[in-house]
């Protein structure tokens, strides 16, 4: 499956959007401020953002927890009905662009477009790629007990099982290992 450069930097935003929902204490809220909301987009270079506000970073949240629904979905249909919500929404509005030394490119905003719309127009595009490949199962939860982060696996044969296999990965793998000594020493 080609990812074009914008398509991936869509992807990256959509999978850090989403992890950064608390799981279970909303002391753990990513975008618990406008401040961490501004650095979001400052570290994904997203463009054409005014000055950000309370009702921004609501509305952020808002499409954050949708985004969640299409990395849980269950199915094609399920994903898509969440996808086609969004970018309904967002009014997106396909323009080429050739911005800040990028080559031409697809933005699905409309221009002025609020942050929140931007996100889910651009995002929600991305996403619907791999709806429309038949590549939806790429779209994933880690399967370590503890995390249940979002990622795209984009491993060429679908294998991917964490997040981060230096991390979750291999801690579950070491803590495996150490039950099989321990099984086989007593």
């Amino acid at each position: 499956m080609l990812i074009t450069h914008d398509t991936r930097c869509s992807l990256d935003a959509v999978v850090d959007l989403v992890n950064t929902a608390p799981e279970n204490d909303p002391a753990t809220d990513g975008l618990a401020t406008v401040a961490a909301l501004a650095d979001f987009v400052r570290n994904h270079e997203v463009s054409e953002v005014g000055v950000l506000s309370e009702l921004d970073l609501a509305a952020v949240r808002r499409i954050r927890g949708r985004f969640a629904e299409v990395f849980a979905a269950p199915d094609p249909a399920s994903a898509a009905a969440v996808i086609n919500e969004l970018i309904a929404a967002a009014g997106t509005t396909p323009r080429l662009t050739d911005h800040d030394g990028y080559d031409w490119h697809v933005h699905y905003f409309a221009p002025g477009a609020s942050l929140a719309d931007h996100l889910a127009a651009d995002c929600g595009m991305a996403l619907a790629f791999f709806v429309v490949a038949g590549e939806q199962e790429r779209l994933r939860r880690c399967e370590a007990p503890d995390c249940r982060r979002a990622f795209v696996d984009l491993s060429r044969n679908r294998s991917r099982r964490y997040c981060d296999s230096r991390t979750c990965g291999n801690r579950l793998h070491v803590a495996a290992y150490r039950a099989r000594r321990k099984e086989a020493a007593g």
